[in-house]
């Protein structure tokens, strides 16, 4: 992956932006996001490309655990038993995003952008992403990327765009 400013990455987000937006449109889909770590990024990607009103029914950003309870009904103890970054949070905030949105996929994400926050066990760069359907169940993925903040951020966003474009090509 190149640098922060690698036009590279750019045009790998706006072209998997672009197609994420054709074919929910073909499809007749409708996305919710709840970007936990990346602040919005999935988002502005696909809200950067016009007609993306038809397909983006909403984005949340629940940063704070208060805010994935509040928003999104994440419950307090799961968040205790598994930490805010864990497959089990980010399947609850897909879950709640898509309960509480008029759309047909929730994609969210949840992780450690550094350059703090990290452990042995969660290091930064830790990320995990869901993905809730009405018709399948919710997929989780764990990666650890690397990179400086920002890096990781943009690389969450790829990745999030990648993995609606395989639910939405492969079914």
């Amino acid at each position: 992956m190149g640098s922060p400013e690698s036009p590279l990455l750019t045009d790998a987000l706006e072209e998997r932006a672009r197609r994420v937006l054709e074919a929910c449109r073909a499809r007749g889909v409708r996305l919710a996001l709840a970007e936990a770590s990346a602040g919005g990024l999935l988002a502005a990607c696909l809200t950067d490309i016009p007609g993306a009103s038809a397909v983006v029914e909403r984005g949340l950003v629940p940063y704070s655990n208060e805010a994935k309870t509040e928003l999104l009904g994440v419950p307090v103890e799961l968040m205790r038993a598994h930490g805010a970054v864990s497959a089990e949070v980010a399947r609850a905030l897909a879950e709640g995003a898509l309960a509480r949105s008029h759309a047909d996929l929730a994609l969210a994400e949840t992780g450690i952008a550094g350059p703090g926050g990290g452990s042995a066990d969660k290091p930064v760069g830790l990320v995990f992403l869901a993905l809730a359907s009405r018709q399948a169940p919710t997929l989780c993925e764990r990666h650890v990327l690397s990179g400086n903040r920002r890096e990781i951020r943009l690389a969450t966003a790829l990745r999030g765009l990648e993995v609606l474009l395989s639910r939405l090509t492969l079914g």
